[in-house]
């Protein structure tokens, strides 16, 4: 990999505005993809999750469960830490997307008809990551500066 690839992959700016972004996008991430991953918080794990996603079309559901709690767990791991953020912001946005338009969009915007509200916000979210970096506090700065030197 040259240097012009990793400075983009890593390129980040001083601001502290992606901090609040990154713990709870990261938490929430998180928190979804261990659900599909490990049956943690409730969750159904990638057996039922997998059998879920068939059963809207989503096929093989288990392939797809374990992409989908893939990129929310470690992309959310990733995005707390602050490493590879636009990368990761990158591959939860097309996550949020496919989320918001096989089983939310046709039930409208509000959380309360099982609507896509929730995952506009998290995709807005991870937009926004994509766009600015990890910022200030991230391991993406630490070694973006040590890039340039």
């Amino acid at each position: 990999m040259n240097i012009a690839t990793l400075k983009t992959l890593f390129q980040t700016n001083d601001s502290l505005a992606a901090l609040p972004l990154r713990l709870v996008a990261g938490t929430i991430f998180m928190a979804h993809g261990g659900q599909k991953l490990f049956s943690w918080f409730g969750g159904y794990g990638l057996t039922g999750t997998g059998q879920w996603m068939e059963s809207i079309g989503l096929a093989p559901g288990y392939l797809m469960a374990l992409l989908a709690g893939s990129a929310e767990f470690f992309g959310g791991f990733f995005i707390l830490l602050g490493l590879l953020t636009r990368l990761s912001g990158l591959a939860l946005a097309v996550t949020m997307l496919v989320a918001i338009f096989s089983v939310h969009f046709t039930n409208g915007l509000f959380m309360s008809n099982n609507g896509y509200e929730f995952g506009l916000a998290l995709f807005a979210m991870s937009i926004a990551l994509v766009i600015q970096g990890g910022g200030q506090y991230s391991i993406d700065n630490v070694l973006i500066k040590k890039i340039k030197e």
